[in-house]
């Protein structure tokens, strides 16, 4: 499921990174507040480049980005991950890199593309 989602950018949490069987990941935990009569705060992970996107991003600062959600049952218990496939100051049309953007929009990630993150090397508490 791919949805959108404006908000203020809330808090920034601990870069968290490692290495699998598919190489080095990193991933960049931030807290959005939304815009809208009823604000809600969501968790939303940024993974491998992604995660640089936000560098230079204040707090407070409007973002639109578009997100991916998946849920996943782990020991009886069922986890939400939102992960960020692409992140927009929400007044430029650019992406919020220095890199160049394309004339296409970029694809959405499957669940295939993070099957290797959360691996058994990590010490975690949570399955992802």
């Amino acid at each position: 499921m791919a949805l959108e989602i404006v908000g203020k950018l809330q808090q920034l949490l601990p870069l968290q990174s490692g290495s699998g069987a598919k190489g080095d990941w990193s991933k960049q935990n931030f807290i959005i507040e939304t815009i809208e009569q009823y604000p809600r705060k969501v968790r939303v992970s940024a993974w491998g480049d992604k995660a640089r996107d936000l560098d230079g991003v204040g707090i407070g600062e409007t973002l639109r980005i578009s997100v991916n959600i998946e849920s996943r049952e782990f020991n009886g218990g069922w986890y939400t991950d939102v992960r960020a496939w692409r992140i927009q100051r929400d007044n430029e049309s650019q992406q919020v890199t220095t890199s160049s953007s394309s004339v296409s929009a970029p694809i959405p990630p499957t669940a295939e593309d993070y099957s290797d993150f959360g691996a058994a090397d990590e010490v975690d508490d949570l399955p992802f």
